[in-house]
Formats: structure tokens, C-alpha cells, sequence
């Protein structure tokens, strides 16, 4: 077992030194984040399944391009943004069937079926308005709460100005919000 305390950035330096090991960290340390993050944007589990593997997979034929100093968080995202867009492409529309709000509404420990019940009307709510939400406004979103990045990291992700992230973030609550509201009067 590897030292929890090594650096991404250490790995991918090993990885590059042809470590198989050091990227098999990586992929472990990446893959269920990456896999929530493809989720969010696609709504196709077994999809993005094969979506992720095949980022990896692209990111470890291309990992000599990793440039010395840059942090690999983003560089990684960024891989599998790019991966579930070309796939979007192919496929204009995208069905939602697959997105867990148990990580954004946990209610650990409530056995009360009626509390389930609620849980479950919130996330299928939730869930349909998201569906709704403009995929540029989606991914800015995820990214913050789902994935706890900063803006630096989402702008490193999605390949847009400062700036543009706080737009994103802000416009996309309130399109989010609105959409729950008219939700709740349908």
C-alpha cells in the first residue's frame, strides 16, 4: 500500500517514469469522483463507466503532456469534461436515469418512512430540474458542491476566465431555484 501523503503531482512524475503502480493510485484516488462528475453530466451510469475508462485511458497515453508544476486535479477533470462532451455530441439527446442526491441531501440514520418518502420526492424534484439546467451552468455546479473545487480548479477544469466561473456559479442557483419553484406549482 502506497503513503497516502504522496502528491498526485509525485505520482504522475513516477507514472511518466513508466510506474504502472503510481497511475494505478491515481486511477484509484480519481475514479469515483470522476465517475460522480460524469453522472452529473450525462445521467448514464453504464455509459459513463466506459466514459471514465476511457479518460483514463487517454490520460495515460498522454501523460508525458502533463507539464512539470501543474496540478493534476484539474488536468484530469478536464480529460473526462472533454470525454463526456464528445460522447454528448454523438448523442444529442441525453437521458437523466442516474444521479445519486444522497450525496447532496444524506439523511443518515432515518429509519421514518415518511422521511424516506420526502427524501425521495426531493431528489426526483431535484433531479428534474436539473435535467432542465443548461449544461454550462450544470457542470460550474457540480463542481463546487458536488465536488468541492475552488474557482481557480473550475476554471482550470472548464477552460473559462474567473470571472466567468462566479457568473456560472451564480446564474445557474437561481436558474436552479427558479426551476425547483415553477417544480413545486406543477
Amino acid at each position: 500500500m502506497r503513503d497516502s501523503s504522496v502528491t498526485d503531482e509525485q505520482l504522475v512524475l513516477e507514472a511518466q517514469q513508466g510506474s504502472r503502480e503510481a497511475f494505478g493510485v491515481l486511477v484509484e484516488r480519481y475514479q469515483a469522483r470522476l465517475l460522480r462528475y460524469a453522472r452529473v453530466l450525462l445521467f448514464d451510469r453504464a455509459d459513463t463507466e466506459d466514459l471514465v475508462q476511457d479518460a483514463f485511458l487517454q490520460a495515460y497515453r498522454n501523460l508525458q503532456s502533463f507539464r512539470a508544476g501543474a496540478r493534476f486535479s484539474p488536468w484530469i477533470y478536464r480529460i473526462v469534461h472533454n470525454v463526456c462532451v464528445n460522447a454528448g455530441k454523438r448523442r444529442i439527446r441525453e437521458v437523466l436515469t442516474d444521479f445519486s442526491w444522497d450525496v447532496v441531501l444524506p439523511l443518515g440514520g432515518v429509519s421514518s418512512s415518511t422521511l424516506e418518502e420526502d427524501r425521495l420526492v426531493i431528489r426526483d424534484a431535484l433531479e428534474r430540474c436539473l435535467r432542465q439546467l443548461d449544461v454550462k451552468y450544470r457542470e460550474p455546479l457540480v463542481l463546487a458542491y458536488l465536488e468541492e473545487m475552488d474557482y481557480q480548479m473550475i476554471s482550470d477544469v472548464l477552460h473559462i476566465p474567473l470571472a466567468t466561473v462566479g457568473v456560472r456559479l451564480m446564474r445557474g442557483r437561481e436558474k436552479l431555484r427558479s426551476l425547483c419553484e415553477q417544480h413545486r406549482y406543477e
